[in-house]
């Protein structure tokens, strides 16, 4: 077997279900689940007719690179989503089966395990795929806190010059899960000159990019931050963008890499061989999907909603700022997370997750320790009810 297998950690869902063992909920409270980021507003109709459409293409094997059609139009809607003078659909964009399964094999391709010492850097919190990628690519995992503080901007200088000179692989995740920060211009300038400095990779998980509060003010991307700072053909740079989330389809597992295009051909020769192909059809409802864009308009509206309503009635209880982009509340629990997670579902029925399941112990900190998750995913008055008995709870329970 595999040693590196006995270095992954449980999964949260894994260390929640340990959690609430034994623990018998409250009978009089409807389950209300906040723990999971998990779409729940309604698939468009015209996606699903379009994967129906797409059924009569079973007969056929599909190629690793996908149809040109859909590389197309994902290089189209990156053009305008990014304001990018040129991206090339045969080069610098592939579909995947999610930037899930992308982000995990792209560490397998690109870390050079001969060497002595591997680096890879992740946010902290963060998505636990990064870490299981790199110590199954035989990396070691290093991590920069991100800290309300710091408004969640990553400090570089936790790391030393040695931790950076071993570093092949940096993963980002702007917008930020959990918090939702979005990195500006200048942090992407400084990461861009670390990477040139370094020479190490950046995977930029862009899953939440569709998903902000102001309608007229976009997250800025890894691509447009490169092509703003006169980065041709995106250096050492690879995007992962995602549908699940954008257009509610997380069952279709579908999104796509671009960038490098240098690194994209050696990532597409690793999916031949590791057989990756998107199924054909959902190619065609992904296609569907990336040329249109009211019902991710229609999608951030529900969204918006939600924020409001749940931020209103959070004031006072709990500290939990509207984040700039993502569809999770990063909330400051007064006392310690997984008791508040805890107690919560046994009085109240109603799951978080918590911060500390989603970070790890660095620089003498867990930065997720008493913090919570809330993925505002349920419909508005699910949410509201929740958010009305943690109201309750805290009253009740925390301020005895």
């Amino acid at each position: 077997m595999n040693p590196n297998l006995d270095r992954l950690q449980p999964y949260p869902f894994h260390k929640l279900n340990k959690l609430y063992s034994g623990i018998t909920p409250c009978p009089d409270f409807s389950p209300i689940r906040l723990h999971i980021g998990e779409p729940k507003h309604k698939t468009p109709d015209f996606i699903r007719l379009a994967l129906i459409e797409g059924l009569n293409k079973l007969a056929n094997y599909p190629t690793t690179l996908g149809d040109k059609s859909l590389r197309a139009s994902i290089a189209a809607w990156l053009k305008h989503r990014y304001s990018l003078p040129s991206i090339d659909p045969d080069t610098e964009v592939m579909p995947v089966n999610g930037s899930r399964e992308a982000l995990f094999s792209f560490a397998q391709t690109v870390i050079d395990s001969s060497r002595s010492k591997v680096a890879v850097v992740c946010p902290n919190p963060f998505y636990q795929i990064y870490e299981g990628a790199a110590l199954l690519a035989g990396a070691t995992p290093h991590f920069l806190n991100s800290l309300p503080e710091n408004n969640f901007t990553p400090d570089y200088s936790q790391l030393s010059d040695n931790v950076w000179s071993c570093t092949q692989l940096v993963y980002v995740c702007s917008p930020a899960n959990p918090s939702g920060k979005v990195m500006t211009m200048d942090e992407w300038r400084k990461l861009f000159s670390l990477s040139d400095q370094f020479g190490f990779i950046i995977a930029a998980d862009e899953c939440y990019s569709e998903i902000y509060l102001e309608e007229d003010n976009p997250p800025l991307g890894a691509l447009e931050a490169a092509h703003r700072l006169d980065r041709k053909s995106f250096p050492r740079l690879v995007v992962f963008g995602s549908l699940s989330k954008r257009s509610n389809v997380p069952g279709m597992r579908s999104g796509f890499v671009a960038g490098d295009p240098k690194i994209l051909k050696k990532f597409l020769l690793y999916r031949t061989y590791h057989g990756c192909a998107m199924n054909p059809a959902v190619q065609v409802a992904s296609e569907a999907a990336w040329n249109e864009e009211s019902h991710v308009s229609e999608n951030r509206r529900l969204y918006r909603e939600k924020f409001i309503a749940v931020k209103e009635l959070l004031t006072g209880y709990l500290e939990a700022p509207i984040p700039e982009a993502s569809f999770y509340l990063w909330a400051k629990t007064p006392i310690n997370d997984t008791d508040f997670a805890r107690q919560l579902y046994q009085d109240y029925n109603v799951t978080v997750l918590p911060g500390s399941y989603l970070a790890r112990e660095a620089h003498s900190i867990n930065p997720g320790k008493n913090f919570i998750r809330m993925a505002l995913v349920p419909p508005l008055f699910e949410c509201v009810e929740a958010t009305k008995r943690i109201k309750t709870w805290c009253s009740t329970s925390v301020r005895k």
